[in-house]
């Protein structure tokens, strides 16, 4: 049975929503496409006319949740500038809630065990993600995309940090704690 093609991405889009909150959650690895299909509400029969593999799911997973990440900053830095992206990164509902958060922090241990191309597609936004947050840092800053690419780093270390420990009280303080380095080298850049 032939589907209309507005059917086709809607189907699509839907697999890419759910695979990216999986594999955000409970991590590429443990993440099977049965899985995917059944919370897409599709069958594993579905997978094959959207994605050649679970390698090229993951590569258009990560395309999306880049993007998206790209549209949030955007949204962030135009509302409050580096505060507000340090402010909302660095936040325990982003921290609880690594699904519906940004990739880097919930899926980079395993993006560096992933094939070259996919490895090199996350290269290629992480640097725009960078670029967008050195256009807002000050322009007589020293070293704008080193202080940004620093400052994207800080974000995501201190994020992973967090999920990491067993401790709320702990974990706060190192939200905190890492929400006051980013300012600082917001601030004061890095030197060349």
């Amino acid at each position: 049975m032939r589907y209309e093609k507005g059917r086709k991405d809607a189907s699509k889009r839907r697999i890419l929503e759910v695979a990216a909150q999986r594999f955000c959650t409970d991590g590429i690895a443990a993440t099977g496409l049965a899985g995917i299909m059944s919370d897409a509400g599709l069958t594993n029969g579905a997978f094959y006319p959207h994605f050649k593999s679970k390698a090229a799911l993951v590569g258009e997973s990560i395309a999306s949740g880049m993007e998206g990440q790209s549209a949030w900053l955007s949204d962030h830095l135009a509302a409050g500038g580096i505060e507000a992206v340090i402010a909302a990164y660095l936040s325990p509902e982003h921290r609880d809630h690594p699904g519906l958060g940004c990739p880097s922090s919930a899926l980079l241990p395993e993006l560096g065990r992933e094939p070259p191309v996919t490895r090199a597609l996350y290269t290629d936004h992480f640097l725009a993600l960078a670029r967008q947050i050195a256009g807002k840092l000050d322009p007589d800053l020293a070293n704008r995309d080193g202080t940004a690419i620093a400052l994207f780093a800080t974000l995501i270390g201190t994020m992973q940090l967090a999920r990491a420990i067993d401790r709320p009280d702990v974990s706060d303080r190192i939200l905190a704690h890492g929400a006051d380095a980013a300012r600082a080298l917001a601030r004061q850049g890095i030197f060349a």
